[in-house]
């Protein structure tokens, strides 16, 4: 099957198209850009810039993909934005490119992103990541895998969002939000586990136990950071990868770790 182009849509000289890509009325494709195979932008959707999407991913009205930084600090260049297979970007996400030449924002595979979600510059989002309405993720951000981020939450430049962590409705992400964790308020307080996305994932009884003995250490034994580590380090299953990714994640941490709450 060709490509499947509305005679309203405007795909500029240079651009790269991939089998069986469909765009609908008024979509606009940028000179820059490369899209994988079977993608599909509705109409009114655009995709501009140094960008490139894997296959299969899908575009609908009035989303803007690889639009220049808003970064004040960019000087130039043809910075860009690099998406995996197989996402949804729903109705006016935007996607920036990084700021400076050669850089890219990075989105992995199959996300959804629904309505009014903006990924800002210099981005980087993992993978199977779900973002709700009108989510708001700054400069800089990572977002690691099987991530949830609830409705209107914001997120502060330069933090990081651990893997199967969600973040709730409304919240005002600050600092370090760390994986398996649920953080929720503004500013975001961990809350607890993560207890259902965890089982969604396919955890089992054992994962979910150590989770659990990682959250009282951090956050119910009165230790400080430092010496919360130390005593995961300690532990006894310190070898499990819950107990790694935990003790990497906060090692590796220039904000700080959300607090924890009730």
């Amino acid at each position: 099957m060709a490509e499947k182009i509305h005679p309203t849509a405007i795909v500029e000289a240079g651009a790269q198209l991939g089998a069986d890509v469909e765009i609908g009325a008024y979509g606009f494709v940028g000179a820059g850009v490369t899209l994988g195979a079977g993608t599909r932008l509705h109409h009114h959707a655009c995709v501009e810039g140094n960008t490139t999407l894997g296959g299969r991913c899908e575009i609908f009205p009035y989303a803007c993909i690889g639009g220049k930084t808003q970064d004040l600090k960019y000087k130039g260049g043809n910075p860009g934005v690099r998406i995996g297979a197989r996402n949804v970007f729903r109705e006016y996400v935007t996607i920036h490119a990084a700021t400076n030449d050669g850089d890219f924002t990075v989105v992995g595979d199959d996300n959804l992103l629904l309505a009014y979600t903006h990924v800002a510059h210099d981005c980087r989002l993992g993978s199977h990541i779900i973002a709700s309405n009108s989510v708001g993720i700054a400069g800089h951000v990572i977002v690691e895998d099987r991530v949830v981020l609830g409705a209107v939450c914001g997120i502060h430049q330069f933090c990081r969002i651990g893997a199967f962590a969600m973040v709730s409705a409304y919240a005002k992400v600050v600092q370090d939000v760390p994986p398996y964790f649920i953080a929720d308020g503004a500013p975001a307080e961990v809350r607890a586990i993560n207890k259902v996305g965890l089982e969604r994932n396919g955890f089992t009884a054992e994962q979910l136990d150590r989770v659990k003995q990682i959250h009282r250490t951090l956050y119910r034994e009165g230790l400080n950071r430092s010496q919360a580590l130390e005593k995961l380090a300690a532990h006894a299953q310190a070898a499990s990868a819950e107990f790694q990714h935990i003790v990497t994640f906060a090692r590796a941490s220039e904000r700080g770790l959300t607090p924890g709450g009730r």
